[in-house]
């Protein structure tokens, strides 16, 4: 849930619960299959596949399932996914970005659309709010790994960009082309990550009140509830009062 950080992103919500780990697992394979046919099948070589792999294995999909993904990739009758980006308007004037895989543009077209539009949001045009984002590799450590300054300090030895800390962890920005290498430095200094990806950082952040915040949140959890859309960045922060309100 997004709000407390100032560069926060908002990406989820995933949450733990059992009815939805399938689908999560789904969309996890996806992406590996993906990334593993745009590159080489090669975490060492590929720094999506990488980013991909890493994100499975902290949701724990089984090893057998990560490998049978990155071997569709190479296979001629393996799935076809496309990379189709969707972006438009949240309540309160968010910025939103839709990232999906599909093999049926159509039905992908149709359920964002429909989830956006009964949630009190809209689609805009290609490039409508990807303008006020900038696309770069995310770095995450839990609060446990360090205070800010050990952070920061290890951030900056390893090459990266920014870095934002709260009571809630640490994020760490990279160039994208970076993204690989950073985490590759930083898990020697620090330990594993609890997440490395590509993402997209909001140039400038939305507060949304209390009425707003409920109808975002029902909007975020139709479009998660699609097995098509992989990833919802926004640009909203919710005050830390409305955030103790919602739970």
């Amino acid at each position: 849930m997004a709000g407390h950080s100032k560069f926060k992103n908002i990406m989820h919500r995933k949450g733990a619960q059992d009815k939805k780990r399938s689908s999560l697992f789904s969309k996890l394979s996806r992406e590996i299959t993906v990334a593993a046919k745009m590159g080489l099948p090669d975490i060492n070589a590929n720094a999506r596949l990488r980013a991909a792999v890493f994100a499975a294995r902290k949701e724990g999909l089984p090893k057998d399932n990560i490998e049978r993904s990155i071997n569709k990739a190479s296979g001629a009758d393996g799935d076809n996914y496309e990379e189709i980006r969707y972006e438009g308007f949240g309540p309160g004037g968010v910025s939103l970005i839709i990232e999906t895989l599909t093999d049926n543009r159509n039905r992908t077209a149709t359920n964002v659309r429909t989830a956006v539009s009964r949630n009190g949001g809209n689609l805009g045009a290609s490039g409508s709010v990807s303008h006020g984002f900038d696309r770069m590799g995310l770095i995450s450590y839990p609060a446990s790994a360090g205070n800010a300054d050990k952070i920061f300090e290890a951030a900056l030895e390893a090459g990266a960009e920014d870095v934002s800390s709260s009571d809630e962890g640490h994020e760490i920005w990279t160039a994208t082309d970076s993204l690989h290498e950073v985490a590759k430095a930083l898990e020697a200094a620090l330990g594993e990550a609890e997440g490395a990806k590509l993402a997209w950082r909001p140039q400038t952040s939305v507060t949304v009140d209390e009425a707003d915040a409920i109808q975002l949140l029902k909007l975020i959890d139709a479009l998660d509830d699609d097995d098509d859309v992989q990833t919802v960045w926004g640009n909203y922060e919710v005050p830390d009062e409305v955030m103790e309100k919602l739970g």
